[in-house]
Parts: structure tokens; C-alpha cells; sequence
């Protein structure tokens, strides 16, 4: 297994070739780098967010306390996750990840919705341009989907998935900040795994992940528990290309065409003594949109996947019941 990387230089979002490379390669992996975004995103602003989000991860506890994500918060998945604030195998875990996260929701007129630690709000403006910088990247590669699976013109042809992302209403779409210490005695029990096994919960998306911290894993063989490390670098060169994966929504709305492939996080044996970082961009579909089976022959043509006629659900509701078995509130599994 090799993920295929999809330059998207001297492209635009309704080449139908690039089109094809996307849809084939999410089709049968789930994932797919893309490199030579249009500049939409200038490595120099990674560095920054990655510079912004180890600083705040340093801080002390009483820091970052007063941010913790707590219960009843009126379904907002933000603020700081504290050490296995969250489990995302509950199936499988004994207890949360080995992980610290900070999780920011939509930006309103370029303002941040919530508290935000010192660190970070007074960087507010670099924040809210870089998630720009990653919503607009993400409504590019929606298109594509749109251009390869040729969806029908009356139906909304190029801009079908696009015209669900706007912002007409409020999204689960969510930034994250993530942080995975290394491994001590003190945290054998976690057996190897840093985040459980799961799939993302939105449409797409985006991973941005540092040199020499690898740890990604996709399951190619869920018969034989088969797992693919997924490399940092895998052109070798300067620029690190991003890593995109479609989530469950985009693959029920394809009716499991384009898929929702399972990952995890782990301790790579050659790596066990060194800290992990990482920064997802979470692209959702606003709350209402419904989740209607895609207008496109390709879709229909496809076999075996999750749309049935029984009930249609809404963006909204397939997110708050995945975050209802995943979020361990207040620490408690």
C-alpha cells in the first residue's frame, strides 16, 4: 500500500483529471497527500500554528484548567481535552488517550466564539487566517469530489458539497491542536496506542504533521487487525505535503464510495522517547444540512454501503452522537 500524492499546482478545483486522482485514491484508502496547495497554505504559517500550539501545551495545568471542556456545554466540542479527556476506541480502551488536545469551533467575523489561554488569543488574527487558509483548501478539494463523481448539473452539479459548507448556520467544523507526550513507564497500560482506532466524524479532513514525529496508522485489513504506518514525508522533500482523509459524513452522503477509512495513533518503536504533534482542520457541513444520498450515477452504482431509506439525519445529529461516546466529560470513563 502506497498513498498516492496529488500535486495541485497549476490546478483548479474542476480539473477533471485531478478529480479522478482524488476520487480514486479516497475510494480505496480513505486518505491522500496533497502538496503544492495554490499556496492557500505557506509552510512558514504551519510552523507558526505549531510553534503557538507547543507553547501552549508546555504550560502549566492551573494554565490551562480554567479551558477545560466540560459537560452540558450546549454541544460546543471545544477548549482543552485534558490527559484522556477523550477515548476513542471505548470498544477496545481500558481508558482515555494518551493525549492532550485544545479544540477551537467556528470564528465569527474573525473573533473566536470562546475562551481562549493567553497564548492563543493574543495570536487570534494568525489563527483565524490559518483556518481560512484551511476552509478554503477544504471547499477546493469538495469540489473535485463534486467534478469527479459528476454530480448531476440540477442537482448542484460542481458546488454540491460546497453549498452545504457555507456559512448559513453554524457547523461542527472544528480546528484542533494536538499533543501526544512521550512514552514513560508511568503509561505502559496504553500498550502501544496513543489515540484509539476510529474515523473522523465530518466531511474532510486536513492533517498537518512535523518531521520525525510519525505514528499514524490506517487499518487496511480489519480480518487480520492489518495496519498501515503512514509516512510524515513521503516525497522526501522540503515542503511536507498535507495529509487529507475523507470522514463519515462524505461517506454516508456517497453511500460509502469515498471512504471513512479507521486510524489510530501509536508509539512508533523508534520514536517511543520523543513528544508528537499534529493540528487537524475538521471541515463539517452546517447542522441542518441533510444527508441525502448524492445525485450521481457512481454513487447509486455503488454497492455496499450505509444509506437506507428508513430515516434521513441531519450533520448535526450524526456528530453529537459520536461525540456523546467519545468525550470522557470531566475525565470520567
Amino acid at each position: 500500500m502506497e498513498l498516492p500524492v496529488i500535486d495541485l499546482n497549476h490546478s483548479t478545483s474542476k480539473d477533471p483529471e485531478v478529480a479522478k486522482q482524488l476520487i480514486d485514491s479516497v475510494s480505496q484508502y480513505g486518505f491522500v497527500y496533497v502538496k503544492n496547495n495554490c499556496g492557500v497554505i505557506p509552510p512558514k504559517d504551519i510552523d507558526i500554528i505549531f510553534h503557538l500550539s507547543e507553547s501552549f501545551f508546555k504550560s502549566s495545568e492551573e494554565v490551562k484548567a480554567p479551558y477545560k471542556i466540560k459537560s452540558g456545554s450546549s454541544g460546543k466540542n471545544s477548549g482543552w481535552f485534558p490527559m484522556h479527556g477523550e477515548i476513542l476506541d471505548p470498544g477496545k480502551q481500558a481508558r482515555g488517550d494518551f493525549k492532550e488536545a485544545f479544540n477551537m469551533n467556528e470564528f465569527r467575523n474573525g473573533k473566536a466564539q470562546q475562551p481562549l489561554p493567553s497564548i492563543l488569543s493574543e495570536n487570534e488574527d494568525r489563527l483565524n487566517e490559518f483556518i481560512e487558509h484551511c476552509r478554503n483548501l477544504c471547499l477546493s478539494i469538495l469540489r473535485y469530489f463534486a467534478v469527479g463523481l459528476d454530480i448531476e448539473t440540477g442537482a448542484g452539479g460542481d458546488e454540491f458539497f460546497t453549498r452545504f459548507h457555507d456559512r448559513s448556520g453554524p457547523s461542527g467544523s472544528v480546528f484542533r491542536l494536538l499533543y501526544y507526550p512521550a512514552m514513560s513507564q508511568e503509561y505502559e497500560c496504553a500498550k502501544g496506542i496513543r489515540a484509539g482506532a476510529h474515523s473522523d466524524y465530518g466531511s474532510i479532513t486536513l492533517l498537518f504533521q512535523r518531521p520525525g514525529q510519525p505514528g499514524l496508522e490506517i487499518l487496511t485489513d480489519s480480518s487480520s487487525d492489518s495496519w498501515y504506518p503512514v509516512p510524515v514525508n513521503p516525497t522526501n522533500e522540503p515542503e511536507l505535503p498535507i495529509l487529507v482523509n475523507v470522514g463519515d459524513l462524505l461517506s454516508y452522503w456517497t453511500n460509502g464510495l469515498l471512504k471513512s477509512a479507521v486510524h489510530r495513533v501509536v508509539f512508533p518503536n523508534e520514536s517511543t522517547g520523543r513528544d508528537r504533534y499534529s493540528i487537524a482542520y475538521f471541515c463539517h457541513p452546517v447542522d441542518d444540512a441533510p444527508l441525502l444520498p448524492v445525485p450521481s450515477r457512481a454513487v447509486r452504482e455503488h454497492k455496499g454501503g450505509t444509506q437506507t431509506n428508513e430515516r434521513l439525519f441531519t450533520a448535526k445529529e450524526h456528530l453529537d452522537s459520536r461525540l456523546a461516546a467519545t468525550i470522557a466529560w470531566d475525565g470520567k470513563l
